[in-house]
């Protein structure tokens, strides 16, 4: 019986990397935390220990501050494909590179009416997200792009049906014509290409129609309202070929004031934590392009 390595790959998780600009009185910052990861062939380190083609995590992790003032963080797609190309010129090993980024906001404080310079406070609003995959060098080299956002809470406390529902023995949920609908909504989009784009105003964008189609949809399920979510935002960007949803349920169950004497009309609830629905959806275009790696080691998905 034959043994072999497998698929494999290694780099540095959660390198937390604040970068500060200066070059005016008043700064701006950009917030990651980055993870580099390198898959190939690298078999003589896993049979025999051999280092020898092994870049250390240590060294990914040095590169990712380094190249924080060098390249500098105009987005995180940006960065992460100018690691993702940095990783494969130095690992001749690696034939491909993952970068996955998470980016947190920070706005300004106001003091006497107006933004401060250099005072800053950090928002709820989501996480940015991306995922870079670099495959290959030069002519072969091929790049995908997963931008996106995760934790963004989102509630509608009408506007909100879910009933007609299949039943049977075990069936205890009520229909209801008018419920609280909320989720922590981790969405994901694929590029179809790198070139030409503007990271930063197409995320704001996507995240707008994001909000905008979960509030003014009226919904008869949670998956209806991400399919709609989902088609605006592949309308409006060509450039986009998929995005997939991630939703837990949190749910809000109306509490039962009769016992003492209290009526409740859909005002008083209890929210849930657990167990929970759990809805995952892709809108994708018929005539998408392959992705490619585009979703490796991308969890929570279908």
């Amino acid at each position: 019986m034959a043994i072999k390595l497998g698929p494999n790959q290694y780099g540095k998780a959660e390198t937390h990397v604040v970068r500060v600009y200066r070059d005016t009185p008043r700064h701006e910052i950009r917030d990651l935390t980055v993870g580099t990861a390198l898959r190939g062939d690298f078999s003589e380190a896993h049979v025999r220990g051999d280092q020898g083609e092994v870049l250390p995590t240590d060294t990914q992790k040095n590169t990712v501050f380094s190249f924080a003032k060098e390249k500098g963080i105009e987005s995180p797609e940006q960065f992460g494909l100018a690691l993702a190309d940095h990783f494969l010129a130095t690992s001749k090993r690696a034939d491909g590179a993952r970068i996955e980024l998470d980016e947190v906001t920070w706005s300004r404080i106001q003091a006497d009416g107006t933004e401060h310079d250099h005072a800053f406070v950090q928002m709820g609003g989501g996480v940015r997200t991306a995922v870079v995959n670099v495959d290959g060098r030069g002519e072969d080299r091929k790049a995908h792009v997963v931008s996106g956002i995760k934790d963004l809470v989102v509630l509608k406390s009408t506007g909100s049906e879910f009933h007609g529902f299949l039943k049977d023995k075990y069936t205890t949920l009520e229909p209801t014509n008018d419920r609280v609908m909320a989720t922590s909504l981790i969405a994901r989009w694929r590029y179809n290409t790198t070139e030409g784009l503007d990271w930063n105003k197409t995320y704001d964008v996507v995240k707008a129609i994001l909000l905008e189609k979960f509030a003014t949809i009226h919904s008869y399920a949670l998956q209806q309202t991400l399919y709609g979510m989902g088609e605006a935002v592949l309308e409006q960007f060509p450039q986009i070929d998929e995005i997939k949803f991630s939703a837990p349920n949190k749910h809000h169950f109306l509490v039962d004031l009769s016992p003492f004497g209290v009526e409740n009309q859909n005002e008083v609830f209890y929210a849930a934590d657990r167990p929970y629905g759990l809805i995952e959806a892709t809108v994708v275009r018929d005539d998408a392009s392959d992705p490619g790696s585009a979703w490796h080691a991308v969890p929570a998905f279908v």
